[in-house]
């Protein structure tokens, strides 16, 4: 179920939408839509999409849920909350044995090998880590393939009854080293838009890669930022403030 909500700041928004539907925050992703900051004449605006497959709450102010044609791809939050656990890669019950087996089920099935083991553990979050001499293969372009397993993995985790626990699929710290590029990439585009006084529009990303790139460029006061387009990937375009759209 996806809804949209908006507020002065992403917080307002992000505390608005779990007043309305009845939600823990850990419970839903949010994707920024768009974001302006507050300035003299001016007052802050925040656009964010909510998406949570678990059952809402929702009071007769809320909005109405959007229909995206598509299941999205489950973004994993590595800046704010995951951390490696070091020592304990063994499945200590039988959901993570579980979650292990299928993941590594579906590599082998794609016709190549490869080791599963446990990255990190959070209050309904798993992280799995995947080693492989395919690693390059099974992340595919811009990760496409590992958000690709990822889905597989957590529609599997919903049907052994835990659509409260996220799976989140990692190779070679593919998640960690994406973070790291794009935050380079927000700051040399917003550079090159305060220069230009023009906007850039981004490559096609997927949720969690958008609200990276909005995150990041949040602080830059005459910077701006805003999704385009429906579906899974779409791109960011990044403004300079005041400049015409």
């Amino acid at each position: 179920m996806v809804y949209e909500f908006e507020g002065r700041t992403e917080k307002e928004a992000i505390d608005r939408a779990a007043e309305e539907l009845g939600l823990e925050k850990d419970d839903f992703d949010v994707e920024i839509l768009e974001t302006q900051r507050q300035g003299l004449f001016k007052k802050g605006h925040v656009k964010i999409r909510v998406h949570t497959d678990k059952p809402v709450n929702a009071g007769p102010g809320a909005p109405e849920e959007e229909d995206e044609g598509s299941e999205e791809t489950r973004p994993g939050k590595f800046r704010d909350h995951s951390q490696p656990v070091y020592g304990a890669p063994e499945p200590k019950d039988s959901f993570e044995s579980a979650m292990i087996d299928f993941t590594g089920g579906l590599i082998e099935r794609m016709g190549y090998s490869g080791k599963v083991s446990v990255l990190f553990r959070e209050d309904r979050k798993l992280g799995l880590k995947i080693e492989s001499e395919f690693s390059s293969i099974l992340i595919g372009k811009k990760g496409k393939n590992l958000d690709a397993l990822q889905l597989l993995v957590n529609i599997y985790a919903g049907r052994q009854g835990r659509e409260d626990t996220r799976i989140i699929l990692d190779s070679e710290n593919y998640r960690i080293r994406r973070e790291e590029t794009l935050v380079r990439l927000a700051y040399t585009v917003a550079d090159r838009v305060r220069e230009s006084r023009a906007s850039v529009l981004l490559e096609p990303m997927n949720p969690f890669d958008r609200r990276l790139i909005h995150t990041t460029l949040n602080d830059i006061a005459d910077v701006e930022t805003k999704s385009e387009g429906e579906g899974l990937y779409t791109p960011v375009r990044v403004y300079y403030r005041g400049s015409a759209r």
